[in-house]
């Protein structure tokens, strides 16, 4: 299939700074780049006068922020789902975002194919090509990594260098690192070593925890319908909302994770996780579950937020089961609103008080003191019936 031309995710990093001029090479071909806000916290303008610079014919530049937050991150969020307990998705989630306004340019510009600067062996280049496929079936998605001569990260800079092509990456600083409003990620270099300590200048998003305030801080969250809404008792949209958690819960270390994870074609990979406001909302929002729902919802839920990240994290965002599983959210959610109120202090986010007009809480019930409502006698029978069928199976062994 020849390319004619090509809508390249770019985010003005050495992959996609590289890329721009080897399509070019390699096919001939017009590159349109775009590049999505996400919340990487840099301006954007000089990243469209980059992608201009070195060949691109047009550069679009869009501020996603809103969309990201209230169509991506807060449908994972009202799961609680984190990708193996510890990663809260920052990167995935944004992946098929970027995907979708990618195919709508496609479709505008005439373009036939896309491109992406992710390798072989990562999990972004199932998340882009699945995502592609799934939205425009015929449209052929290019990821040059997984096929150019260029063999290591050094190879690249040197071929920036042959074509004075501005990269931020230099071979004494040879970090991967993705960043969004809900989080970053840092792999490569020297943290490829799991048992090399990461370095205190490859956080940008928090404090050290061991020179964090010596004074714990509170913060109240305020949640209607599973969605946090307000901070401190100050209503606010999401985007302020999250930049204002992640100030507030960086300050204080909170949301370093490190982790050494199963990618999804097969191999481990270490990574170096920053995600403030979502391990602050994160453990208020799990506190608030536990105040409102009945058991069996919220072990069930428990269940299907692993389902849940692990769709996110295979690139099956758009797939009938996630869609199943929001409403099935949506519906979870309905009685998800409280304020939770928790401790900041030394790196960790710590719930210390919660209440709900929906809460399934009853003190006189759980109480011991003496305005216990609680029918003790009846739990001789409750135990009786909840352990029969153990007794009869314990009856029926003992008779062989």
């Amino acid at each position: 299939m020849s390319v004619k031309k090509v809508v390249l995710a770019y985010s003005g990093g050495l992959d996609t700074s590289v890329i721009v001029k080897w399509l070019q090479d390699k096919y001939g071909c017009e590159v349109i780049t775009y590049t999505a806000d996400l919340g990487q916290n840099e301006e954007l303008e000089p990243i469209k006068e980059k992608a201009l610079k070195v060949g691109a014919t047009k550069a679009y530049v869009e501020d996603i922020r809103e969309e990201f937050l209230e169509d991506y991150v807060m449908k994972a969020f009202k799961f609680g789902a984190l990708y193996e307990g510890k990663y809260p998705l920052a990167t995935a989630l944004g992946r098929p975002l970027i995907t979708k306004k990618m195919i709508e340019i496609a479709k505008k510009e005439g373009a036939d194919a896309i491109a992406h600067g992710s390798t072989g062996k990562g999990n972004d280049q199932v998340r882009f090509d699945v995502s592609a496929v799934a939205l425009k079936p015929d449209i052929k998605v290019i990821a040059p990594v997984r096929e150019w001569e260029l063999k290591s990260r050094d190879e690249e800079i040197e071929y920036a260098k042959k074509y004075d092509i501005p990269i931020p990456v230099t071979k004494e600083k040879p970090y991967s690192i993705d960043r969004n409003i809900w989080g970053l990620s840092v792999e490569a270099g020297p943290l490829e070593d799991t048992y090399f300590e990461p370095p205190e200048d490859i956080y940008s998003m928090t404090t050290d925890p061991t020179k964090a305030p010596n004074e714990p801080e509170y913060v109240e969250i305020e949640f209607k319908q599973g969605i946090p809404v307000a901070l401190n008792g100050q209503r606010m949209g999401l985007v302020e909302l999250v930049d204002k958690a992640n100030e507030l819960a960086g300050k204080h270390g909170i949301g370093r994770v490190d982790i050494v994870e199963n990618r999804l074609v097969g191999i481990k990979s270490r990574e170096i996780y920053e995600a403030p406001a979502a391990y602050m909302l994160l453990e208020a929002k799990r506190s608030l579950d536990e105040l409102v729902l009945d058991r069996e919802a919220l072990h069930l839920k428990d269940q299907l937020a692993l389902k849940y990240a692990e769709l996110v994290y295979y690139g099956y965002w758009f797939c009938d089961l996630r869609e199943a599983l929001d409403a099935f959210a949506d519906k979870l959610n309905e009685k998800a609103t409280g304020v939770v109120r928790l401790k900041l202090y030394k790196g960790k986010a710590t719930v210390v008080a919660r209440k709900s007009p929906y809460a399934l809480y009853s003190k006189e019930l759980a109480t011991y003191d003496p305005e216990d409502k609680f029918v003790h006698k009846y739990g001789e029978a409750f135990c009786y019936i909840w352990g029969l069928p153990l007794k009869v199976s314990a009856q029926v062994k003992n008779k062989k």
